[in-house]
């Protein structure tokens, strides 16, 4: 759990207003917060965070940007390089903020990080070469890994640094090895092995992407000199 901030002796702003609503939705997910619970945990009544927010969608927007403000921006260095760094970020933020994976692309109303954000990883895609369509393409592709990877490594009962392991043999013992002989040397000789860890699938996956991804650009190219 996150050092919670002391905010009872703060004067109250729209800055302070959203990173409590942060803190509030990392301890129990959205559903634990409430304009009621967000006053509460400010120490002020709940009409005075009207001054700073317009409602609960107006906070959902801020937390929005303040998740993508943790995102590093991509840079002017190679493509590649570039979307690794970015992604290995944006992986690292939805890990610290778990409610935020089927929150941040569903927001009408998107914040200056949001939007500085989405201009970055594509200037970076368009100077690389990509055409829009094929920056388009790399974009999606690169974001539906991402979320998807986040939300399933969220989920996963093995192969996290705080598995049980009596979790990890009880899956193991509920199938016959003879009935299911490729699921069991899986989990014999890779899941269940001491230094297994299914964050490490990521590199490997996001790699595969990329090389896709090269060879997309590749042909673009190609296309364009004819």
């Amino acid at each position: 759990m996150n050092e919670q901030t002391d905010f009872s002796r703060r004067p109250l702003t729209r800055e302070l207003v959203l990173r409590r609503a942060v803190e509030l939705a990392d301890e129990g997910g959205l559903s634990a917060l409430t304009m009621r619970s967000l006053a509460q945990a400010l120490g002020v009544k709940p009409m005075s965070l009207y001054h700073h927010v317009a409602n609960k969608d107006d906070i959902l927007d801020g937390l929005v940007d303040l998740v993508f403000a943790e995102v590093d921006l991509p840079s002017d260095g190679p493509w590649r390089r570039e979307m690794e760094h970015r992604a290995a970020s944006l992986r690292s933020a939805l890990a610290r903020h778990p409610w935020s994976v089927g929150l941040l692309e569903t927001r009408t109303s998107p914040g200056a990080a949001t939007l500085q954000h989405h201009n970055a990883v594509l200037r970076v895609l368009r100077e690389a070469g990509f055409s829009i369509e094929g920056a388009g393409h790399a974009y999606a592709l690169l974001d539906s890994y991402i979320y998807g990877f986040a939300l399933q490594e969220a989920g996963l009962p093995v192969g996290t640094p705080d598995s049980d392991p009596e979790v990890v043999e009880a899956m193991a013992r509920s199938f016959s090895p003879s009935d299911l002989p490729y699921l069991a040397e899986t989990a014999m000789y890779r899941v269940m092995q001491p230094a297994y860890a299914f964050g490490d699938e990521f590199g490997f996956g996001l790699g595969i992407i990329l090389d896709g991804l090269d060879g997309l650009l590749a042909r673009e190219r190609e296309l364009a000199a004819e």
